[in-house]
């Protein structure tokens, strides 16, 4: 073979050239040299030598081409073909990262080259020219001649011959500070750096480069290569040449210059490099600065665990302003040491400072620059450390990284310390986190910190590391993180004031804590069919844990799996008591979230059995300490108020609670016997037998549990009967006493409830054979009727005991309980086969003599009644002062520590009102002649102060102040309804039927999800009711008329009025007699509410069988809309479809649709009239808004006569000189994104079905006044121009007056051409559209001849319309466009004008002309 090859022709051999493989051997790559050099092939590269135009050199490209000046020296250059002399310019790239590197597979046979030729763009890319480095001027260094064999080894301890460290000239090793004193004495050493102790040398001054230039040059630490300090060396002649022509060429250029090529060189480099190379710099320039002076309020963000960073915003402290200035330590010495060392020590005879500073005592902490805020700091207790305060260092609160002379730990460092490896360090952060996050609830960093600590937290990824933490398997971490969870999920201070108003009415019913639910962005989907968009399920279950967290933290902490963990703590640990109460209680506050969140803890497997077996048991020993050391086999309170909240949440959960998880048993095992003898603590055993109590109250609100109160009849009436036991007041104990009989009432008062719908339910079930209705609870009446008289008994007692000063609160604690229970009692009975009115009559009349009216005319109660407006959360809910926090995600009460809200405080009135209230609502329903008897509570001084300030509150919904926004709600309602009662028959009652009527119309739209009901009650009893609009049955509308006429003729004097709008008293008076039609149609549009008004009817009259849940819906706004007045109408515009707006209809409006329409609009008038304050929460844009539907709805609608005069009054009202300054187009109307699209709509709808209809003309006019958008104004004169030809609105008929167009002068150029050019063409026409005609004449007239200095564009468009002006063949528009004078609304013209141009715009006019003749003189 090898043979064969060798004789193979050199011509066939340059047509087999290959180039060598990557496992090509050594005799291969031999090989292919002799098969190279046999084929005589070219090579590819040719050494070439060039002239040094950087040294000056001139001369030939050849090898020969070099001068006698480079002393004989050749330098190679290695040229490539088809290289460009120029290399290419670089284009700024983003950083390349390799998206197939770990995907490539390389082959051994694989030839490595065909890759690189198939990428490779062009070769200068990577390879210049190679130009040979100049040796010939570099002195070659000998090595020095010594006597000894060896050169001499470098011992560290011989240091006088080295060069001293240099302060800022970096750190030199040893080795190279000893050869550096090596070269000095050889004297072979390169020039020293001015920082090695040569003097510097001084770098040539550039005046053009700019200051704030970030390549800014400093004489003195600046940069090197731009100064020249870094060109020193040996063979510097070249370079410092190459420096000199770069500073020349810098002088020569301008700041503007520099500053441009310096973008051009920082457009080609990468961004990353730049910031690189500014950070180093900045590194190297030394501050004067301690460690004080850099700004606190900037913290390093800390990752963990793949959670989000800590600090979005840092807390920060504001400080007092004092400016110090700080001076930079001097290094440590010798005798500062703290101990001294020894010669004997090895390495310690050399002082290295930096290496001691940490030895140093920390410097006294000092204020800073107010400018820079600080970063906050907490003790171990949670305490904010101020950082102007100087703590000793052994009380731990100094062992940190940053800022190590202030004590306390930053939120960021305990974040860090909660993942330490060390067990102590993660419990020390945990329980220090946990005392923060319980003061930060409570509202103690409020006024100090800038910033909320908890949302700082929550964003930081707070539930991620107490989640990971409860996972810890050490018990002590765990405790810690359990405590932490409870710290943030739960607040004492919101248990207890749930817990306090439990008792009221209806006061076991509460909203669930959920979020605020917010719009979510369904961009996603935009575009998509209906089957193929995500549903609302399925977007749920994308979302991660991280966002499901922040926008819900209990849900967040339910999908992390929070419950099993809990569950396994609970039943494996079996921790410490106190662990295991904050489980009990994060669990609560769990239950409170949603129904959803309840259904879950009791569905988590073996969870409830572990609760019900260990803290609820059948079966206990009495413990043998005060605090035992475990809690473990022992009856909870804790426990027992979770099965309360549990079944809050529905009647099914509570069914369970009771039948399968053995509550039913626990009722009886502890209610039995007394509290002193369940073998408890006696707090503890009240604590416990009140939230039995409790739980079986909510089990009857459903009508279950009821054969529990057969079988413990006897035991309830001993406990009833042991309320008249005397407690004093300094029993610590008094105040769970006293709870527990409120208890005891309010499970009385659902037995009650539960045992008057018996009957009714029998007969259904007998009438239906029991397929719709309810079964009827095991209880009757038979078994309730004998409590009345033991509790009218006790009522009477706790009356007479109001005169003890010692037994004043106590009883005013427990009298709403009673009257709670005697109005169920009294409702329930009047429902009942054996009721006998004459009996109960005198009965009611006895109960009303000889309880009720003394307990209002009590001093003590009269009292309570003057702080109905100190204690009300409407009347004081914007001036409240600062709570705690409030979180988005984890919704809460906020309760105020030591402070609570309002109606909760024991000098509230609102317990004991709102239960008096609802007993003399039940009397008065059953006994007609007793209301004149409370007469004097609804008009005693405090009560209508009251309510006159209610008339003027405009209470926000949140949850911070719906759970007693409703208790509030319920007292107004009861007040109206026994108002409803006295206006017909007591005059003096009468005269407040205005102030009656006002309340009921702001309540209205107050009223939150749950009461429904009240909401009906009102619109069907008070609203619409006739005896409340006294003005209309006492000469309202005569005195409409007189105002009317009297207006009339005022406004004859200036200006005129349309006739039309005289017919505002007929109007109304058929408005009051359509008054019971008005309330139909708009009982007939809230339809949609019945299932909801069922449902909060059931829960307001005590029908408990048909109760489903406790749980209020959840909160999501009022009832209704605040502009519910105008729902018939907007109803009708969404029923019609136009959801484009401007929709030419013109089918047939459903049936009863105008009798809706002139119903509503009879009704705003009215109200609009009479009870303008009502109206107020309604801004006017949405009032124009919503009227604007007439025009909408219809193509005929707005032309018929009963809707054109109510609109046209209506019209007149919002155009009033009082109200049409409020008129704010430019405020987006509710659900509008602006009122130009509606505007648009109208423009639209006008052109088509309008027939140049006046009051729709008037409707267009109105938003074309000249303070509002101009946007409006061109959309008529450019788009919709064609309605100037039907705009027949005169300005007789204009509501409102000319000068809101004409004044002031139009400043926008192309609506004055848009003016001028429908002028002058003919659109715009005196006879088609007088007020547009007089508007565009004003401005016009203005603009031509102001003499105010304008830009030249405007100052030509005047000139240019002043001389088409006055070549306008048209008389009498030249006459009006040059002798206007002002508006004149009274006119038939509309204005008045000059008899002849004053003499300035003669002048002006003639100038005008005059230029324009000569200028087309010299063009002649």
């Amino acid at each position: 073979m090898p043979q064969s090859w060798l004789q193979v022709p050199v011509e066939s051999l340059r047509g087999m050239l290959r180039r060598p493989k990557p496992n090509d051997c050594e005799e291969d790559l031999l090989r292919e040299q002799a098969q190279f050099l046999l084929s005589g092939t070219p090579s590819g590269v040719h050494v070439v030598r060039r002239p040094d135009k950087r040294r000056g050199e001139a001369g030939a490209e050849g090898e020969g081409g070099h001068t006698a000046e480079d002393g004989g020296s050749r330098r190679d250059v290695v040229s490539i073909a088809d290289l460009p002399d120029q290399l290419p310019a670089l284009t700024p790239a983003p950083p390349k990262k390799s998206r197939f590197k770990a995907n490539t597979v390389r082959f051994e046979d694989e030839d490595t080259e065909e890759p690189l030729d198939r990428h490779d763009r062009h070769i200068t890319t990577v390879l210049s020219k190679i130009v040979e480095r100049d040796t010939s001027s570099i002195p070659v260094s000998l090595p020095t001649f010594t006597g000894i064999a060896f050169p001499k080894v470098l011992h560290r301890s011989e240091t006088d011959n080295q060069v001293p460290v240099s302060s800022g000239g970096g750190k030199k090793s040893i080795f190279a500070r000893q050869l550096s004193a090596q070269r000095i004495k050889e004297g072979k050493a390169l020039r020293c750096a001015p920082e090695d102790g040569c003097p510097k040398i001084p770098a040539p001054m550039c005046p053009n480069l700019p200051p704030e230039s970030s390549m800014d040059i400093d004489t003195c630490d600046g940069p090197r290569l731009v100064s020249g300090l870094g060109l020193q060396g040996p063979n510097n002649a070249e370079s410092m040449r190459i420096h000199h022509e770069n500073q020349a060429r810098l002088q020569a250029m301008s700041q503007a210059d520099i500053l441009e090529e310096q973008k051009k060189v920082l457009a080609q480099l990468d961004p990353r490099l730049v910031e690189f190379v500014r950070s180093r710099k900045a590194q190297g320039t030394p501050l004067p600065t301690s460690p004080l002076k850099h700004p606190q309020g900037v913290t390093k963000e800390s990752d963990y665990c793949g959670t989000t960073s800590l600090q979005q915003e840092p807390l920060e402290v504001e400080m007092e302003k004092e400016e110090e200035e700080v001076t930079p330590p001097l290094p440590i010495t010798a005798d500062e040491l703290p101990v001294k060392p020894l010669k004997e020590w090895v390495h310690m005879d050399k002082l290295e400072p930096e290496k001691l500073e940490w030895t140093r005592d920390l410097p006294a902490p000092r204020k800073k620059g107010t400018k820079k805020a600080m970063q906050a700091r907490f003790d171990f207790a949670g305490t904010l450390i101020p950082p102007t305060e100087d703590l000793p260092t052994h009380l731990g609160l100094h062992h940190h990284g940053e800022e190590p002379e202030l004590a306390g730990y930053s939120l960021q460092e305990l974040f860090l310390l909660s993942r330490s490896q060390v067990i102590q360090q993660r419990s020390l952060a945990l329980n220090t986190l946990a005392n923060i996050l319980t003061k930060a609830r409570a509202g103690e960093y409020v006024s100090l910190l800038r910033g909320s600590v908890t949302s700082t937290l929550l964003d930081a990824g707070l539930l991620f590391l107490l989640r990971f933490a409860l996972d810890d398997n050490v018990e002590g971490v765990m405790s810690a993180s359990v405590h932490a969870l409870k710290a943030l999920l739960v607040s004492t201070e919101d248990e207890e004031c749930l817990d306090s108003t439990f008792s009221w009415f209806l006061g076991l019913a509460s909203f669930p804590l959920l979020p605020s639910t917010q719009e979510e962005d369904d961009g996603e989907d935009e575009g998509l069919e209906e089957s193929l968009k995500l549903t609302a399920k399925e977007k749920e279950e994308r979302k991660t844990d991280h966002d499901v967290a922040r926008q819900d933290a209990i849900t967040g902490l339910l999908r992390m799996k929070l419950l099993p963990r809990l569950r396994y703590i609970l039943e494996v640990v079996r921790p410490s008591p106190r662990v295991v109460q904050d489980i009990l209680e994060a669990l609560i506050r769990v239950a409170r979230h949603s129904a959803s969140a309840a259904t879950q803890v009791l569905d988590c497997p073996r969870l409830m059995e572990v609760v019900m077996s260990e803290f609820l048991p059948t079966s206990w020993t009495m413990p043998s300490l005060p605090l035992p050391q475990s809690v473990y086999g022992l009856p909870l309170a804790s426990a027992m108020k979770l099965l309360r909240v549990l079944a809050t949440a529905g009647r099914h959960a509570c069914a369970r609670l009771l039948n399968s998880l053995g509550a039913r048993q626990r009722l009886c095992r502890l209610l039995t016997p007394e509290p002193r003898e369940l073998l408890l603590d006696q707090s503890e055993a009240l604590r416990i037998t009140t939230e039995a109590y409790r739980l079986w109250t909510v089990a009857a609100s459903y009508g279950q549990a009821c054969n529990i109160y057969i079988d413990m009849y006897p035991v309830l009436v001993k406990v009833m009967q042991s309320v008249h036991r005397t407690w004093l007041p300094s029993d610590p104990l008094l105040p769970l006493q006293l709870q527990r009989i409120q208890a005891l009432l309010s499970l009385l008062t659902q037995v009650t409830n539960t045992a008057g719908c018996h009957q009714e339910l029998q007969a259904g079930m007998v009438s239906c054979q029991g397929s719709e209705a309810p079964p009827p609870p095991p209880v009757s009446w038979g078994h309730v009727s004998g409590l009345l008289p033991s509790l009218l008994g006790q009522l009477k007692g706790c009356v007479k005991s109001l005169d003890e000063p010692v037994h004043r609160e106590s009883s005013l604690v427990l009298i709403p309980a009673y009257l709670a229970f005697a109005a169920a009692y009294y409702y329930q009975l009047s429902r009942q086969n054996c009721f006998k009115p004459v009996e109960t009559l005198q009965e009611l009349e006895q109960l009303t003599t000889e309880v009720l009216l003394p307990l209002l005319s009590h001093t003590a109660v009269e009292s309570l009644i003057k702080n109905l407006t100190p204690c009300s959360v409407v009347c004081n809910l914007q001036s409240s002062r600062p709570g705690p926090e409030i979180i988005p995600s984890l919704p809460g009460l906020a309760c105020p520590q030591r402070h609570r809200l309002w109606l909760a405080v024991p000098s509230s009135p609102f317990p004991l009102l709102t239960a008096l209230g609802l007993l003399v609502d039940t009397l008065t329903g059953i006994h007609k002649g007793l209301p004149h008897k409370f007469s004097g509570l609804i008009l005693s001084e405090p009560v209508i102060g009251y309510l006159r300030s209610c008339c003027q509150a405009t209470p926000t919904v949140s949850h911070t102040s719906v759970w007693l926004l409703r208790h509030e709600h319920h007292l107004l309602y009861l007040l109206l309804r026994l108002a409803h009662r006295l206006v017909p028959n007591e005059p003096e009652v009468a005269r407040h039927s205005p102030l009656y009527h006002q309340v009921a119309l702001v309540l209205l739209p107050w009223l939150l999800p749950g009461s429904e009901y009240l909401a009906h009650e009102l619109l069907s009893a008070v609203i619409f009711s006739k005896d409340f609009i006294s003005e209309g049955r006492s000469g309202g509308p005569e005195a409409i008329e007189l105002a009317e006429l009297k207006l009339h003729e005022d406004a004859q004097c200036s200006t005129n009025t349309s006739p039309s709008l005289q017919t505002l008293g007929p109007l109304l008076r058929e408005a009051c007699v359509q008054l019971p039609s008005i309330r139909g149609c708009f009982l007939t549009h809230l339809a949609y509410l019945e299932p909801t008004v069922i449902v909060s009817r059931d829960a307001h009259v005590g029908q408990n069988p048909w109760v489903k849940s406790q749980l209020l819906p959840a909160l999501c706004g009022p009832t209704l809309p605040s502009d519910w007045p105008f729902l018939p109408l907007v109803s009708l515009y969404e029923r019609m479809g136009l959801s484009d707006g401007g929709g030419m209809q013109v089918e047939e409006l459903p049936h009863g649709a105008l009798q809706a329409v002139i119903h509503c609009l009879q009704w705003v008038l009215l109200l609009e009239v009479w009870r303008e304050d009502a109206l107020q929460v309604v801004p006017p844009v949405a009032k124009l808004t919503r009227l604007s539907c007439i025009f909408l709805c219809s193509s005929d609608l707005f032309l018929e006569r009963p809707v054109q005069r109510l609109a046209w009054a209506l019209l007149r009202l919002l155009t009033r000189p009082s109200r049409l300054d409020s008129l704010d187009l430019d405020m987006p109307p509710p659900g509008l994104a602006s009122f130009q699209d509606l505007y648009s709509a109208l423009l639209v709808q006008y052109e088509a079905v309008s027939f140049g209809d006046r009051l729709f003309g008037c409707w267009v006019l109105l938003p074309l006044q000249r303070r509002y958008s101009t946007a409006m104004r061109l959309a008529v004169f450019g788009e919709h121009v064609g309605i100037l030809r039907s705009l027949g609105v005169t300005l007789y008929q204009l509501p409102m007056p000319i000068e809101q167009f004409t004044s002031p002068p139009e400043d926008s150029l192309p609506l004055l051409r848009l003016y001028f050019r429908s002028m002058v063409t003919g659109v715009l026409r005196r006879c088609w559209c007088p007020v547009l005609y007089v508007v565009a004449l004003s401005h016009l007239n203005s603009f031509i001849f102001s003499q105010d200095a304008a830009a030249q564009e405007v100052e030509a468009a005047r000139r240019s319309m002043l001389r088409k002006i006055y070549y306008l063949t048209d008389e009498v528009l030249k006459s009006h466009l040059l002798l206007f004078r002002l508006p004149r609304q009274h006119l038939e013209l509309g204005f008045d004008t000059y008899e002849q141009l004053p003499p300035i715009r003669a002048k002006r006019l003639e100038s005008m002309v005059g230029t324009q003749d000569a200028s087309d003189s010299k063009g002649e």
